[in-house]
């Protein structure tokens, strides 16, 4: 078996201001997108992002589909009932100063950021995308070791 994912699923409302954001903001590609069209009607519209290393963030935006309600929560966490940042998605920064880069860049486009938080193994930026979904960016520090597996930290992150 290989390392890593091949994609995750997740979902919009109005996917061109998740295009926006994603390719225009993060520098994600979008790679494919596609159109389903559901025998009971309506329509599964379907943007895949390459995030690296051959994995992809896909988003779905359904349309007149039966069952599937028109004001869902995209945000995961509000609809399973957790805080928010509960379940976000984490991307890889490659340095400190690709992450202070980052932050800056994502203030520039008028995004709230978190400071950098250390989280001993790694320091990280925190903020949410237009679908209300949580995303780190994060620099990993130094391997992780023995003490990771009892380690207790104290940091100050929006949820």
């Amino acid at each position: 078996m290989s390392t890593g994912y091949s994609h995750v699923g997740v979902s919009t409302h109005n996917m061109e201001s998740t295009i926006q954001f994603y390719e225009g903001i993060l520098g994600f590609p979008k790679v494919v997108e596609n159109i389903t069209h559901i025998n009971e009607g309506g329509t599964l519209r379907q943007v895949y992002f390459d995030v690296g290393d051959s994995q992809y963030l896909v988003f779905m935006e359904p349309k007149g589909i039966t069952g599937i309600a028109a004001g869902y929560d995209t945000g995961i966490n509000g609809a399973l009932g957790v805080p928010g940042g509960m379940y976000h998605f984490a991307f890889r920064a490659a340095s400190l100063d690709e992450l202070a880069s980052r932050r800056q860049q994502l203030q520039a486009h008028g995004i709230e950021v978190s400071t950098i938080i250390d989280l001993g193994h790694a320091s990280s930026i925190f903020f949410s995308d237009p679908n209300k979904l949580q995303l780190e960016i994060s620099c990993q520090t130094r391997p992780f070791n023995e003490q990771d597996l009892h380690q207790e930290s104290t940091a100050s992150i929006a949820l």
